[in-house]
């Protein structure tokens, strides 16, 4: 990664673009945030989406990522992802310096 954060494009029913840079490319993957997935993380769907694009780049290269992601596949690819994110994103975490925000480049 280029150190830049994932830019996001709202499509509306619950999808967005997410653009990534790495090696000075651009990786575009269109993420569905599956409302029953996100009700379990937190209220604010955006959030979750730019959490989970976070929670994925740190796992693999963004061009490894298939063109469409939804959120439930995340969730079962990867067992502690919903309960990661929910920790990430609870209003008291933010506080304690947990890592929950993206590195400065």
């Amino acid at each position: 990664m280029d150190g830049h954060p994932p830019a996001l494009e709202v499509l509306g029913d619950h999808d967005y673009l997410v653009r990534f840079q790495q090696d000075g490319d651009t990786v575009v993957v269109r993420l569905h945030a599956d409302p029953a997935v996100v009700e379990q993380i937190c209220d604010d769907e955006r959030r979750v989406v730019e959490a989970t694009a976070a929670y994925l780049i740190e796992r693999q290269s963004a061009d490894d990522l298939p063109e469409q992601v939804d959120l439930d596949t995340v969730a079962a690819a990867y067992d502690g992802y919903v309960d990661d994110l929910h920790r990430r994103l609870a209003p008291s975490s933010g506080d304690r310096g947990t890592g929950t925000t993206m590195p400065a480049p």
